[in-house]
């Protein structure tokens, strides 16, 4: 297996805008348990940034895990904890260069 890098864009949706500061709150917290497995499994989250200018996006965070099937694992995780219904998002998963290892 090879180490992948895994590029998350986000933005929230309109109804992530209508749920109150506890429900917010507790889907934070449920999403927190899944990175916390991820980490646990090998995982790395290298940052969270704010996108600025032309973007169909808010925020990318990148990741760094064992393989690319970690990487799914991850986001299959986090789309059964109901991530993807109140976000927009666009992934990429990247291996490395033969050139670059």
């Amino acid at each position: 297996m090879s180490e992948s890098i895994w590029i998350h864009y986000a933005r929230p949706r309109p109804q992530w805008y209508r749920l109150d500061a506890a429900e917010k709150s507790a889907l934070d917290a449920r999403w927190a348990e899944v990175e916390a497995a991820s980490v646990a499994a090998g995982g790395e989250r290298v940052g969270r940034y704010h996108i600025r200018g032309q973007h169909d996006f808010q925020t990318v965070d990148i990741w760094r895990f064992p393989s690319p099937e970690a990487a799914f694992d991850h986001w299959a995780r986090l789309t059964a904890a109901g991530y993807n219904e109140l976000f927009a998002f666009s992934n990429n998963v990247g291996l490395p260069l033969p050139e670059a290892s």
